[in-house]
């Protein structure tokens, strides 16, 4: 009986890592201090806002820093639009959200369909 409870649990959690969701993209940013701006001058006080301004000044602007990458995701007005809700949606790993409110960081986002992660990567 225990085999058998023990090869279900196997079973399930196999089927639980396949299962797991992959990112759909990936990119690195630099968040500089313009990032903490929006187009009018006014400081973002969100580190969302911040992030999703990164994304306005990469796509929109041209104002583009050394270690920032490219997406396709976000390169769309409407999905730059649901940035913040995706990040609300999904989660900061460590002190990322800190670390981007108060400095440059430059960080690792992870977008899925309905939500991103954002990590700070060491300089």
């Amino acid at each position: 009986m225990r085999a058998i409870l023990a090869l279900g649990a196997l079973l399930v959690s196999s089927i639980y890592v396949g299962a797991a969701e992959k990112p759909i993209e990936s990119y690195y940013a630099r968040l500089s201090a313009e990032d903490h701006f929006n187009s009018a001058g006014e400081r973002l006080t969100t580190a969302a806002a911040i992030i999703r301004q990164d994304r306005a000044n990469f796509h929109v602007y041209g104002k583009r820093d050394r270690e920032d990458d490219s997406d396709y995701t976000f390169s769309d007005k409407a999905n730059r639009a649901r940035l913040e809700r995706m990040i609300a949606n999904g989660h900061y790993l460590g002190g990322a959200e800190s670390a981007v409110l108060n400095g440059t960081p430059l960080i690792y986002v992870e977008i899925y369909e309905d939500y991103v992660t954002v990590s700070v990567r060491d300089d």
